[in-house]
């Protein structure tokens, strides 16, 4: 079976050494599960038999104001037969131009290589080397009654000690 959750909205991310503030939409979240026996899909009876993944999927894109560099990206989605996970291409322009001065391809939580129209190729990101950084969160006692963390407090901690009926109340 397949569940999609389309993500119409923006982010800002700052980089604050560069004073430059990035637009960005998201990709589209696929839940998956699919069973094959001999060839023929079941998806009731066996649908516990194997895990779901989160299969991100479509275009979004990266615009900086300041510099007018801007990228596309496309979250490719598994083909029906054959074909990978998590692969993702994008064209990074510089301002004002109408072909990209570098593609990537690759998995987006893996490698991704770079091809510039100098002829030069280089890994581009390699996520599973990256660090793993540390949210920073304000306290709950410092947030509105509205903001995230504090809205699903009674929930996550429901989850957490695996109580799905107080966690399911705690959502309404």
């Amino acid at each position: 079976f397949k569940i999609c959750f389309y993500f119409s909205f923006t982010g800002c991310v700052t980089c604050l050494d560069y004073d430059e503030h990035y637009i960005l939409t998201f990709p589209n979240g696929y839940g998956r599960q699919v069973n094959a026996l001999f060839g023929i899909f079941i998806f009731n009876a066996l649908s516990i038999l194997t895990v779901p993944w989160i299969e991100l999927g479509g275009e979004c894109s990266i615009n900086c104001s300041k510099t007018g560099y801007n990228a596309s990206i496309v979250f490719h989605t598994k083909p029906f037969y054959g074909g990978k996970k998590h692969r993702i291409t994008a064209e990074i322009f510089s301002p004002n131009d109408k072909k990209p001065f570098c593609s990537v391809e690759g998995e987006w939580n893996g490698v991704m290589y770079a091809k510039y129209t100098t002829g030069e190729n280089a890994v581009f990101i390699d996520t599973k080397k990256m660090p793993t950084i540390k949210k920073k969160v304000r306290k709950l006692e410092d947030q509105d009654d509205f903001e995230s963390r504090c809205l699903w407090k009674d929930v996550t901690y429901n989850l957490k000690i695996r109580d799905i009926d107080a966690a399911t109340a705690a959502k309404h």
